[in-house]
């Protein structure tokens, strides 16, 4: 043990590049009694290469609350815990909440160092605005739910995707908005790192026709305004049509609410 008061730390790893552990990371890993790791084979990789000898045990989305508790109770006896999970930070769509959660109620100091994050190294990557974003980590399945996502989007998106759903995600952002600006970055930090940047429509031809491999995040600019408000209006008066109501007087109805041209969403529902 280090001297330290006992606490949790949490260790972002390296989301493909060995090297891109810090020496912070290293300190912490070698200084703790017991290492949680999401996958301690894959852990172990980087703990060899750095000689860091402390102890592991498996902390991962099947076994959160259980070892959660054992792990409260070490600390509380006295000894830090290390949390990292495969890649990147923990809790960033993998696992650690729990045991944050369960460290911060039982009066646990903890520690969280900076590092390795696949969520902003994409989003820099992109050439995408970065002012306001919103991480959605993995991207709904459905068609209709993805299409809502993107046109609600007023900031820049950064979400991860499988590889064999990346082709559908961009076709459903090409049908909301096909000039809509978006990058595709992949396996970052590795030997095959790839950024592919365009628009919506260009992206999806391509993916519709090849299928990327390893991983991938997604960022997707921020949809333009006056195309989001249309939009909105657009889902409303669908929606009064859906109840019942008559197109024409419904259109007047929502461009008296929202300031769109009663036509052009009279014709757009036509026109669906």
């Amino acid at each position: 043990m280090s001297g330290q008061p006992a606490r949790l730390v949490i260790c972002p790893t390296p989301i493909g590049n060995l090297e891109d552990v810090t020496l912070r990371v290293l300190s912490a890993l070698r200084e703790a009694d017991v290492i949680a790791c999401e996958d301690t084979r894959r852990t172990r990789v980087l703990l060899d290469r750095y000689g860091v000898s402390a102890p592991t045990v498996s902390y991962h989305e099947h076994n959160e609350r259980e070892r959660a508790a054992e792990l409260v109770k070490r600390m509380q006896a006295g000894e830090t815990v290390a949390l990292v999970s495969d890649a990147g930070m923990p809790l960033v769509s993998d696992p650690g909440f729990v045991l944050v959660q369960a460290a911060v109620a039982a009066g646990i100091g903890v520690e969280v160092l900076p590092g390795p994050s696949a969520v902003l190294t994409a989003l820099v990557a992109s050439g995408l605005p970065a002012a306001s974003w919103r991480f959605v980590g993995f991207l709904p399945r459905k068609r209709g739910e993805l299409e809502r996502l993107f046109r609600e989007a007023r900031e820049t998106l950064v979400a991860f995707e499988s590889p064999k759903r990346v082709g559908a995600a961009l076709a459903a952002l090409a049908a909301v908005d096909p000039d809509r600006q978006a990058a595709v970055c992949r396996e970052l930090t590795k030997v095959h790192e790839e950024v592919v940047r365009g628009t919506a429509a260009e992206l999806a031809e391509r993916y519709a026709a090849e299928e990327p491999r390893g991983e991938i995040v997604l960022v997707v600019g921020p949809g333009d305004e006056e195309r989001a408000d249309f939009d909105r209006a657009l889902q409303a008066l669908e929606r009064l049509v859906e109840t019942g109501a008559k197109p024409r007087p419904a259109a007047s109805v929502i461009s008296e609410l929202t300031g769109v041209s009663a036509n052009d969403l009279y014709r757009a529902l036509t026109e669906r």
